[in-house]
């Protein structure tokens, strides 16, 4: 038996529990597509992150499986000692491409993305100016790089200038904001972030993890959709969402890349990506070059879905985007909701302090290109029979 009991974090997880916040992690029992099977039960799925539907794709399958045959399981090695393959430098070289980006790095993660290139920016001594509602993976770069954070309101290029106006000039500055902010669904006004970035010389960097596979050509992303190439000086993004599969990226100017490779520490001290992960990688990158069937599929799934909820009268915010939520406000109603949406065959979480403030507890709604018509007809009569039963709808 391990050490004795930690009296204070017992009373911590009952404290979480009586206050309708914590968090319940249900098992995952099949491969992860429109309909999956949660601790048993088979449910429509509209909690993954897997917009294209690439996560069981077949194609992606075959190459991960063929990356093994080729090359193993792991590198066994961070990347600056023996852990770059052939086939990680091909897929930066294909990101690279894709994103129409001078170079690209990859992580191991989209949120160690973050955690090794605030930090490579800026330090001690230089200022940060970050949306209030970034995501808590640019909070924890931030933090890491001991600079100064200035937070600026939601989207809200006005505000940023008020706070980059009254800054000292000689000072090292790095604006950062989300792309597509993974609570709300709505999108940065990056062009008019850019203009001010600009105006006081500050860099700026972008966090598109929700913007890959969705927005720009067939999903290039946030700076592809505002026509940015070459002007916004780090873009982050993942490939754990669209693209199916796990791992971070960094595209951006060749130079500021090969700073990223000397001086990012989860590149320097975090074993590389595996095998399969970078071989189906690739071959997700191929998919979206070749097609943009899947991306206008979301689109259309999403504005589907949102207007059948409005109509219905759930309140989805601000949302223009396929992340839907349903604000609810109060964190037991959307922890009822949740279960009582799951007992009748649809999976969709609550969100609840600390993910989003005490007072915008909601269920987040995920589409997908792979959800049929039948499907989303079948999640709105659900969503339609729960608003009813608990009095959200009248």
């Amino acid at each position: 038996m391990s050490g004795k009991t930690i009296p204070w974090i017992k009373d911590q997880l009952k404290s979480l529990k009586d206050q309708h916040l914590y968090n319940n992690i249900v098992t995952i029992g099949s491969p992860i597509g429109p309909e999956i099977i949660v601790n048993g039960k088979k449910v429509l799925n509209f909690c993954s992150n897997n917009y294209l539907g690439l996560a069981n794709h077949p194609k992606l399958k075959s190459a991960a499986i063929a990356a093994i045959k080729k090359f193993g399981i792991g590198p066994a090695a961070v990347r600056t000692i023996a852990g770059t393959t052939v086939l990680h430098k091909k897929l930066e070289q294909a990101l690279a491409k894709f994103k129409k980006a001078e170079a690209v790095i990859t992580f191991q993660s989209g949120f160690s993305a973050n955690l090794a290139v605030i930090p490579a920016l800026v330090g001690e001594g230089d200022l940060i100016f970050s949306d209030e509602l970034n995501h808590a993976s640019i909070i924890d770069g931030c933090r890491l790089s001991k600079a100064e954070i200035i937070r600026y309101e939601h989207i809200n290029p006005k505000s940023l200038e008020s706070k980059l106006k009254s800054a000292d000039k000689k000072v090292k500055k790095l604006v950062i904001t989300d792309g597509v902010f993974s609570m709300d669904g709505d999108i940065a006004p990056l062009d008019k972030i850019y203009e001010v970035a600009s105006k006081y010389g500050a860099m700026l960097m972008v966090d598109d993890a929700h913007g890959e596979g969705v927005l720009g050509s067939s999903g290039r992303g946030i700076v592809d959709h505002f026509k940015l190439h070459g002007k916004v000086d780090i873009e982050v993004g993942t490939m754990s969402k669209a693209f199916g599969v796990v791992g971070g990226m960094a595209a951006g100017k060749k130079e500021t890349i090969e700073w990223l490779s000397q001086r990012a520490r989860p590149f320097l001290f975090s074993s590389a990506m595996t095998i399969p992960d970078v071989g189906a990688c690739l071959a997700a990158v191929k998919l979206l070059e070749n097609s943009d069937n899947l991306v206008k599929k979301l689109w259309q799934n999403a504005g589907y879905l949102r207007s059948g909820l409005k109509k219905l009268g759930f309140d989805t915010e601000t949302s223009i985007t396929p992340i839907i939520p349903l604000m609810l406000g109060d964190s037991k109603l959307a922890q009822d909701m949740s279960r009582e949406l799951f007992e009748n065959g649809l999976f969709a979480k609550a969100i609840v302090y600390p993910t989003v403030a005490q007072d915008k507890a909601r269920i987040r709604i995920m589409n997908s290109a792979g959800h049929t018509k039948g499907q989303l007809d079948r999640a709105l009569k659900i969503f339609k029979k729960v608003g009813k039963e608990l009095k959200i709808l009248s």
